[in-house]
């Protein structure tokens, strides 16, 4: 008769048989890929002293995604690994990414660079669909319209996507006649062309746009006081584009009329929010926490889920190759788990990740977009931002 531990010993044998070792061939790597001299992360403070606007650079979800893989990794036969890479400020990106693919041809990007420079490597490798770059920073439209490129996936949400929810938003409540207020630089400026756009195709009315300056100077007083640039005109929200945030803090409670901000104030569209708690979002939150000592942001979320997205197409194709794995990611039936409302897939057209929207304050989240009652003949999410028919991207 054989013993216990001899049957527990022939047990374990016969269940490292199932598992198929890892050869150096189904290792992927995920390289997160950032510079030392990245502008955005550079440390900013108002005149008075504050930090209105604080980034950081989110290389903990990428490690948060490494770990949640291990498991599904193991048990499909699969192994992943994160490398961590900052340029110098004299190094090239796309000499990195070369040399990288040199050490391991299964190796996918997360792109933490500037915007410039991601366009730049999507102009470069438009082409190659034999190469995989996550987009996990930038929301602009170009990198999915006249700039899309073959090698590049998006899992942040493009602008109009953002400005789409709140349009979707105030269309459910109906607030329809917007006031929106813009400073002149070139970053807020495209923000308020961007709602304008979204306001028109839900159907709402831009009452009007204004200009505002940052500034104590009396003479100015029309353009930088909240009370003044409010009146004499009537509206159900005012939409603010204030990405420096030193003018749209004091917009709420001083309008001329009581009346809800939205836009880089008040109520915000995000990818993610460190509020959201459904959809085992706390534990996501927690697991980041513990990397990072602070609240996840939605840079953090981009970078994990192109993390989570890769390691669900390497599962669903038995393939870490490269080929293979893009196949797979655009894939009608790959469904991606992101811890929000339904699962998520890549546009086929433009690799946009499909996904809601959070919105919120700065300490609760409101609602989800898409609002209830929009609808789209094939996927709710493609209400959000441009659909196939008004995307000049077309690829596969």
């Amino acid at each position: 008769m054989i013993s216990r531990f001899a049957a527990c010993i022939l047990a374990l044998a016969g269940l490292f048989m199932l598992v198929k070792p890892v050869t150096a061939n189904e290792l992927l790597s995920f390289v997160y890929l950032g510079r030392d001299d990245d502008p955005a992360y550079f440390e900013r403070k108002s005149y008075t002293g504050l930090k209105l606007r604080e980034l950081r650079p989110p290389v903990a979800g990428a490690r948060a995604g490494i770990k949640d893989a291990r498991i599904p990794g193991r048990a499909a036969g699969l192994s992943f690994e994160l490398v961590e890479l900052q340029l110098d400020p004299d190094a090239h990106s796309t000499d990195a990414i070369s040399s990288r693919l040199a050490i391991n041809r299964n190796s996918v990007f997360l792109l933490d660079l500037p915007e410039a420079e991601v366009i730049e490597l999507a102009r470069v490798f438009k082409d190659r669909s034999d190469l995989i770059l996550f987009n996990i920073r930038h929301a602009t439209d170009r990198l999915r319209a006249e700039d899309c490129s073959a090698a590049m996936f998006h899992t942040t949400p493009s602008q109009s996507m953002l400005t789409d929810a709140l349009a979707q938003y105030l269309v459910g409540m109906n607030w329809r006649q917007i006031l929106v207020l813009a400073s002149k630089s070139e970053t807020d400026q495209t923000l308020a062309d961007k709602f304008e756009q979204s306001a028109r195709k839900f159907g709402l009315r831009i009452a009007e746009r204004r200009l505002f300056v940052t500034s104590n100077d009396p003479r100015q007083r029309e353009l930088n006081n909240a009370r003044l640039l409010t009146a004499d005109i009537d509206f159900d929200v005012i939409f603010v584009a204030d990405n420096e945030g030193e003018f749209g803090r004091y917009l709420e409670y001083r309008s001329m009329l009581p009346r809800p901000v939205i836009g880089t104030e008040g109520l915000m569209a995000s990818a993610w929010h460190w509020t959201w708690e459904r959809n085992g979002a706390p534990q996501l939150n927690q697991r980041i926490r513990k990397l990072t000592r602070g609240n996840p942001s939605p840079l953090d979320w981009a970078a994990w889920v192109a993390v989570k997205s890769t390691v669900s197409a390497a599962i669903a194709s038995h393939s870490v190759e490269l080929t293979a794995l893009r196949e797979s990611l655009i894939a009608a039936e790959l469904e991606i788990d992101m811890y929000k409302v339904g699962p998520g897939s890549f546009r086929a057209w433009d690799h946009q990740l499909r996904q809601p929207i959070l919105l919120h304050t700065y300490n609760a989240v409101v609602t989800t977009a898409p609002i209830e009652g929009f609808a789209h003949q094939f996927n709710t999410f493609d209400t959000l931002g441009f659909d196939k028919s008004e995307n000049s991207c077309s690829l596969r």
